[in-house]
């Protein structure tokens, strides 16, 4: 009863893999994507990309419209207005010298009475016109055009920020979907080696050449090894979930990636002792302070120009009508217009354009500061990842040393096993250092390409012109 009991056990335990297999068979074939492909579906569909994008475009609007102020600002303007309650004028006469002119009639004095005012003007009051403005001298604004312009540089070199990081992120999503593959193939294989040797400790209970202790020990084994399986296999998910969310595409369309970490070992190989000699010109935080000084030096000469006197045109044409009715066709229409300049010679201002140029300085001394600090720690940034990569160079070729020495070692002690020349604790002591040394070379040569990625992040390396 027990015999049968330990048989059905590892049945259930084999035939979960061949159902999961069976139900993977149904799905439609997925997509298999390389790294260069999935960086080419993140360019285009990276929602931080088209932000960013948008980002440009936004700014070279801004631009064209600070280029508008140097052209003629052209208004059309009308207006109605209708009068409630008319002024009333009043005026004093000499009534004696009025009455010599009129020969001393009483009657004209009285219709010459103004001691109740007179009302002006009309009910109705209509008026149109068109009224035009340019700037002839005015050295702020000539100014601020420039500093528009390095916004919208400014804007680029931030997408391009964009881009790299995006790059980084993708390449690391894309490394631990391999990571996650190759834990998954490792402890498959420690799973299906345990069901191996419970078969063959099954074989030498029922021959009374092993003890009940190591069917036991066999059994339990193989169910040790079926959530490491399945937590590999989650791993694998998470990973695609993960990199199909960086890349930009639907979580359920069916994509795989191709090759394996291993494939990259052939490459792990880096200058180490290019640290001191290592440009930052192509790093995009420096690049971004670069352009945000400058923007600071002009803005202390806009600041300055708001001394120099400025000089615009004006132009103005309009015509007006006031009448006590709605008979447009009888309307009087007077035009008025004027062509003039203005000058305008700053004087006094209480220290406001003193103190804004001192304010602009300090912004300017403190992003000095800030500048040296980025530098300092991005140096220390490559120093690390050199570091880190030559460290996983040294583990890698240590990793493939112990996994030739722990394969063997397995091999031997699954022989010995067998003849019955060693314990079934033995063997599994030889599993877990096989197992170990085959994750310490794919997580070795993972964390020399996520550094290696982090790195060229770092030195703006993905989006250097080939001809630089």
């Amino acid at each position: 009863m027990r015999r049968f009991s330990i048989c059905a056990s590892v049945f259930i335990l084999s035939s979960v893999f061949a159902v999961c297999g069976k139900a993977q068979d149904t799905l439609p074939e997925p997509v298999c994507i390389t790294l260069d492909d999935a960086l080419k579906i993140a360019l285009s569909e990276n929602v931080t990309v088209k932000v960013a994008d948008k980002e440009i475009e936004r700014t070279g609007y801004a631009r064209k419209g600070t280029y508008s102020s140097l052209f003629p600002q052209i208004d059309v303007s009308g207006a109605y207005q209708r009068t409630i309650k008319k002024q009333v004028m009043y005026m004093d006469f000499d009534m004696d010298a009025l009455g010599g002119m009129t020969g001393g009639s009483g009657e004209s004095e009285q219709a010459l009475d103004m001691d109740g005012g007179l009302e002006v003007g009309r009910w109705n009051t209509w008026s149109a016109g068109v009224q035009a403005s340019m700037p002839l001298v005015n050295a702020q604004l000539w100014k601020s055009i420039g500093i528009s312009g390095l916004d919208v540089e400014l804007a680029v070199e931030k997408a391009r920020s964009s881009r790299l990081d995006m790059v980084t992120s993708v390449k690391n999503a894309y490394y631990s979907v391999l990571l996650a593959k190759e834990a998954f193939d490792v402890y498959r294989e420690v799973y299906e080696n345990a069901v191996k040797n419970y078969e063959e400790t099954e074989k030498k209970y029922n021959a009374q050449k092993a003890s009940e202790f190591d069917l036991v020990r066999a059994k339990t084994n193989v169910a040790n090894a079926v959530p490491d399986v399945y937590n590999a296999e989650s791993s694998v998910i998470l990973a695609l979930w993960q990199l199909k969310a960086v890349i930009g595409v639907d979580l359920d369309e069916n994509i795989d990636v191709t090759g394996s970490l291993i494939d990259y070992s052939e490459d792990m190989s880096y200058d180490i002792g290019i640290t001191d000699s290592v440009s930052l010109d192509h790093n995009t935080t420096m690049k971004q302070l670069a352009i945000q000084a400058e923007q600071l030096a002009e803005s202390v000469r806009l600041q300055k120009y708001a001394y120099i006197p400025t000089l615009s045109a004006a132009f103005s044409f309009s015509l007006n009508a006031m009448t006590n009715d709605f008979k447009f066709s009888q309307y009087r229409w007077t035009p008025y217009s004027y062509v003039g300049l203005s000058l305008s010679i700053p004087i006094f201002s209480g220290g406001k354009r003193y103190n804004a140029v001192r304010q602009t300085k300090t912004q300017y001394e403190q992003l000095e500061l800030q500048t040296m600090d980025t530098e300092r720690n991005l140096r220390i940034s490559i120093r690390q990842s050199l570091t880190e990569m030559e460290t996983n160079i040294k583990s890698y070729y240590a990793a493939k040393e112990a996994v030739a020495s722990a394969q063997k070692g397995y091999d031997i002690a699954e022989k010995t096993y067998q003849v019955g020349r060693n314990t079934l604790i033995e063997l599994n002591d030889a599993q877990l250092a096989l197992t170990q040394a085959r994750l310490g070379v794919s997580q070795a040569v993972y964390n020399f390409v996520t550094a290696k990625a982090r790195l060229e992040q770092t030195l703006g390396m993905d989006f250097i012109d080939n001809k630089e």
